[in-house]
């Protein structure tokens, strides 16, 4: 995968499925932006990039607050001059029954998973539209996909971040800015760790494969919208998944 000369950007780019990926495509030759709340971790993947021999560097950003979304958005044009690869991969949820959340805990969860994804597209997709250039990567949910016990409005955003992905991709078409989305399935990262033992459990068993998927796996698929080779591919939903679903 030659992404030399490329810039991407990745939100909650500090761990897991992030982690893989930036360092995925840096070790194809981008110059990688992470992006992410977690000052402390993001610094220290983006120091390891770079003695790792590629190009990285972090910016600090709340995917729940407009206001930190402007500011990072302007501060990777200043520092990058413009934007080739974005990767919308910030997510969070909690398992609970639906009855149990409240108005703080829902607009949380829509806010990082669907309008915070939302607000930094528009941000940096004037400088695609007006170069006729770039690639956008929403990382959903296969929960988007065909819903989760215990998970009713994380599923809900993730399903709206979908929509908002085919949508989009028809828009920007004309632009040459294609727009897909990676549905990772139960997937070995720290939001697994936390969800309850019986739960996990009970994926494990429901996978044909037996196993959570690991975060380099979803990198790949991350990857793979993001190279050279997919031009012509726009408007993609892909489920990495382990066979979980396959339908939909």
């Amino acid at each position: 995968m030659n992404l030399n000369h490329r810039i991407a950007v990745f939100t909650a780019g500090a761990s897991g499925i992030g982690r893989a990926t930036t360092e995925t495509l840096a070790a194809g030759g981008a110059t990688v932006c992470i992006g992410d709340i977690a000052m402390d971790k993001g610094e220290a993947v983006a120091a390891d990039i770079r003695k790792s021999g590629g190009k990285a560097e972090f910016l600090q950003v709340d995917m729940t607050n407009a206001d930190s979304i402007r500011s990072f958005a302007a501060g990777v044009l200043q520092r990058l001059g413009r934007v080739d690869i974005l990767v919308n991969g910030a997510g969070w949820g909690k398992t609970a029954p639906f009855l149990e959340g409240d108005d703080g805990f829902w607009e949380k969860v829509i806010n990082l998973n669907f309008i915070g994804p939302m607000r930094l597209t528009k941000a940096l997709l004037a400088q695609m539209f007006e170069r006729k250039s770039g690639r956008i990567i929403n990382v959903s949910s296969d929960a988007g996909r065909v819903g989760s016990l215990g998970e009713t409005v994380y599923s809900g955003a993730k399903a709206g971040l979908i929509g908002f992905t085919k949508s989009l991709a028809r828009e920007g078409a004309r632009y040459n800015v294609t727009v897909n989305c990676v549905c990772p399935g139960p997937t070995d990262t720290p939001l697994m760790a936390a969800v309850p033992e019986k739960i996990r459990e009970a994926f494990i068993k429901a996978i044909p494969m037996r196993r959570f998927g690991q975060p380099v796996e979803v990198a790949a698929a991350i990857a793979f919208f993001a190279g050279p080779h997919t031009d012509y591919i726009t408007g993609q939903v892909l489920s990495v998944s382990g066979g979980l679903t396959m339908a939909g």
